[in-house]
């Protein structure tokens, strides 16, 4: 289990693109649940939601942001 000294709040915009990349894509295929715009403004809302409910999202320092780029790949 990650160490939770580790841990940080993820920003705002990390949960954000986090988020509207999953209601983009499953895995690194298109999931057809939201088109780019729709997904960012739904992402947007949710994570106010998050923060009005009181809820801190946390970040290990080598988590990185989803990409759909085919050249980090892990096998």
């Amino acid at each position: 289990m990650t160490d939770p000294t580790a841990l940080r709040p993820a920003t705002p915009q990390e949960i954000e693109e986090t988020l509207a990349f999953a209601l983009r894509y499953r895995g690194r295929r298109r999931a057809d649940i939201a088109a780019p715009m729709v997904a960012q403004i739904a992402a947007e809302h949710l994570r106010q939601c998050l923060e009005a409910s009181g809820f801190v999202v946390m970040k290990r320092p080598d988590g990185s942001l989803p990409s759909t780029t085919k050249h980090h790949r892990t096998s």
